[in-house]
């Protein structure tokens, strides 16, 4: 039961996420049929082994743009690269943004949009491994839009904290605890987790009471 209940929230969630697809696919000015590149990029996010890197994420991520869209240089970009930086994800892979920012470069080309445009939006994608603070601005809008997710309301953070676990479940428990608490312990590290203003004021106090919280549950 739990299971059907699941592919029907994955099926709502799909079909209102094609209509925001073909509302972007518009705005971005795209020519050709909009419903392979659709049904392409869905089907990767609805991969059992999923569930936290799912469609969900990207309309989350999309909601978090809206607002804050005056602050890109190229929303679009960076539109394309929220709707891409999860499209290839395997959590026994190292490689996973490379390979997303690959297919959506290819997507870009299909779409018919300049080779310099799929470029600066695989540019984006690669911001997603969080290795460092992004500094250019558009790359920290899309960091800062892709860890939102951190600075939610107690039990949003706890509910992605479970999503995490579950696509990590074949680690041992010991070993998760101690990988865990360590990625997150290097953010909060940071002298700032958000690198915009808006999403600094928006959600740092947040992120570091979850942080902190997980941390200490973790270890």
């Amino acid at each position: 039961a739990a299971a059907h209940g699941r592919r029907s929230d994955l099926g709502g969630a799909s079909t209102a996420m094609k209509t925001r697809w073909l509302t972007f696919w518009t705005r971005a000015g795209a020519t050709g049929d909009p419903e392979p590149e659709w049904r392409s990029l869905s089907t990767r996010y609805e991969e059992a082994h999923r569930a936290y890197h799912t469609l969900r994420h990207v309309a989350h991520c999309l909601d978090e743009l809206e607002p804050a869209r005056g602050l890109a240089a190229d929303p679009v970009a960076v539109e394309m690269a929220l709707w891409y930086h999860g499209a290839v994800y395997d959590p026994l892979a190292k490689d996973n943004e490379e390979r997303s920012a690959e297919i959506a470069a290819r997507a870009a080309a299909t779409m018919g949009l300049p080779p310099e445009f799929g470029a600066r939006v695989a540019g984006l994608i690669l911001v997603g491994t969080h290795r460092a603070p992004a500094t250019d601005p558009d790359p920290r809008l899309f960091a800062d839009i892709d860890l939102s997710v951190l600075g939610q309301a107690p039990e949003a953070f706890d509910e992605y904290e479970r999503q995490v676990r579950v696509e990590y479940s074949w680690v041992p428990e010991p070993a998760f605890r101690a990988g865990r608490s360590a990625i997150l312990r290097s953010f909060l590290e940071r002298p700032a987790i958000y690198g915009t203003d808006f999403f600094r004021e928006k959600y740092e106090a947040t992120a570091r009471q979850n942080l902190s919280r997980s941390i200490a549950r973790l270890t």
